[in-house]
């Protein structure tokens, strides 16, 4: 109970208070051990699939009764190791275009059926998993409303449903009529018992300035950012680690050429750098990019570029400093092992990385180095000749930065006691 009433106390109301499960149900019995299903749409990039994962790993590593299967569109989920009771279901992928539309991935099929093909493995997958806990990744009706009838469902057999939501979405004015368009609002009112915002109020509020009731508000609970450890399994290249260096990652890629082009052209250009350089394009870089790149390091002594490394964290453990652009799992990676961070975070199509990083810096977190589109040399090989003095997160106090898996546990322990509120199929549901 003690636990419990830091986590209202630091983080927001309590589970109850927040409208976050109704009182309990004629229980059955647990049988093979409680079960949450988390949906992530994960059209395009690492951000969501990452931070699922981490989730997962938690949640099985403190309780040896439980089992978690995620969704996901990720190309890549293959590519990842997953713990024991931790297992994944890949529905077909979509990729966003650059014109804001959706498209099938590799199926040569409209994006309408690949969408019904998604929305029936999804609904199927719920029925069979018959879930104690749905956990949705940040869209509260999935991609283009696939998950609503798989939310409508478990609503009917009294699952409890948690939308979980990073610390920063986008501007107001731009996420306000994006949110209109899909419904999100009324289906955070209609669904949703309970809202886990994965940062802290003092740094970001992801509904701020959004016309949201205060029915929705209520159900905010606020676990702080998800720490991250290092993986049971080494770096793909072990030698990257020896000598000390900077790491550049633009995260999954898919928009880091420009970040990876500024840095290259400060050693191309200032041959005296005092840390050499290891940059991780992403697997969603262009392929002609990524070979671009590797050439143009080829001719220096002092960089390396690799592609991807399921193990990205020993690359970040080891590094002296980072640059970034500021996406949420390298934000939390940057805090959990404590990296000097240097910042330049992209503005569009979201300006949720730049909102992240300007909050971060004024709380002394890290710096920021806004890209104007010209990107001079001189300004770049400044501030990564100052990233080894300047502060380490840890410099700053801020309690509860961290806590954020830990808060998870606790919030899953409080629907694991009391009990599963599943309807058992073909009974009526209780008055």
């Amino acid at each position: 109970m003690a636990a419990d009433k830091t986590v209202r106390a630091e983080y927001g109301p309590d589970l109850r208070e927040a409208g976050a499960f109704s009182e309990s149900l004629p229980a059955e019995a647990l049988g093979d051990g409680f079960r949450i299903l988390i949906y992530s749409h994960d059209s395009f990039g690492l951000g969501h699939l990452r931070r699922c994962r981490a989730i997962a790993h938690a949640l099985v590593e403190h309780r040896s009764n439980l089992s978690v299967l995620i969704l996901s569109g990720s190309p890549i989920i293959g590519s990842f190791d997953f713990r024991s009771r931790v297992d994944f279901v890949r529905v077909p992928g979509v990729i966003k275009l650059r014109n804001g539309e959706y498209t099938a991935l590799n199926l040569h099929i409209g994006l309408q059926q690949t969408l019904a093909i998604r929305a029936s493995i999804i609904r199927h997958t719920a029925e069979v998993f018959a879930p104690h806990l749905f956990l949705v990744d940040k869209e509260p009706l999935g991609l283009r409303g696939e998950i609503e009838e798989t939310l409508a469902f478990l609503k009917e057999r009294r699952t409890p449903l948690v939308l979980g939501l990073r610390d920063v979405i986008d501007e107001p004015e731009l996420l306000q009529p994006e949110w209109e368009r899909k419904n999100a609002v009324p289906a955070l009112s209609k669904y949703y018992d309970s809202i886990w915002v994965y940062g802290l109020p003092q740094i970001c509020d992801p509904l701020a300035g959004l016309r949201v009731p205060k029915s929705v508000r209520r159900k905010m609970v606020y676990t702080g950012y998800l720490h991250r450890d290092l993986p049971t399994g080494g770096p793909a290249d072990p030698s990257q680690l020896e000598d000390p260096y900077i790491l550049v990652t633009p995260g999954g890629g898919g928009d880091g050429e420009a970040l990876v082009d500024w840095v290259l052209r400060v050693y191309e250009q200032r041959r005296t750098m005092p840390l050499r350089a290891v940059i991780v394009t992403g697997p969603f870089m262009q392929a002609d990019k990524q070979a671009e790149f590797q050439q143009r390091a080829a001719a220096l002594h002092d960089v390396s570029v690799t592609t991807f490394d399921a193990a990205f964290e020993h690359l970040i453990s080891g590094a002296e400093a980072v640059v970034a652009m500021g996406g949420y799992n390298t934000f939390c990676e940057v805090l959990s092992f404590d990296k000097r961070a240097l910042l330049v975070p992209r503005t569009v199509p979201r300006r949720e990385q730049f909102i992240r990083a300007r909050q971060a810096q004024e709380a002394g977190l890290l710096t920021v180095l806004e890209d104007d589109g010209i990107r001079d040399v001189d300004r770049m090989a400044t501030a990564l000749r100052q990233l080894p003095q300047q502060n380490r997160p840890s410099d700053v106090v801020v309690p509860g930065l961290l806590d954020g898996l830990d808060n998870v546990n606790r919030l899953v322990g409080r629907v694991m006691e009391r009990g599963p509120r599943r309807l058992v199929p073909g009974r009526a549901k209780a008055a």
